[in-house]
């Protein structure tokens, strides 16, 4: 059984910072890519930030320059260390896992933590 599961989000005032995190746990082979996506309210998912295995990394437009992601490989740990926030990040940030276990690699999502940043 893998599981992830988001922490770290929170309420602040714009051009704070938070620091997300996402762990994955369970009988785990490898994660691959591993990424932040989020969704506010009326709107659909979108992608924040990605990772692959290798070190590669893909940021939205809206969050380049304000946000780094980064993992450790040895905790199977996801971050995304968000600066000088604005109102309109405030959503749910998801994490998704692209994770190898029991043979097969397959796609896991949290449940979310909510972010709210306030003008």
């Amino acid at each position: 059984q893998v599981q992830v599961a988001e922490s770290g989000g929170g309420s602040v005032q714009a051009g704070e910072s938070l620091r997300l995190s996402c762990a994955a746990s369970g009988r785990i082979f490898r994660v691959n890519d591993f990424g932040w996506y989020r969704q506010a309210p009326g709107k659909q998912q979108e992608l924040v930030a990605t990772t692959t295995r290798g070190g590669s990394t893909n940021y939205a437009d809206s969050v380049k320059g304000r946000f780094t992601i980064s993992r450790d490989g040895v905790q199977n740990t996801l971050y995304l260390q968000m600066n000088n926030l604005k109102p309109e990040d405030t959503a749910v940030y998801y994490c998704n896992g692209q994770i190898q276990s029991d043979g097969q690699t397959r796609t896991y999502w949290g449940q979310g933590t909510q972010v709210i940043v306030s003008s």
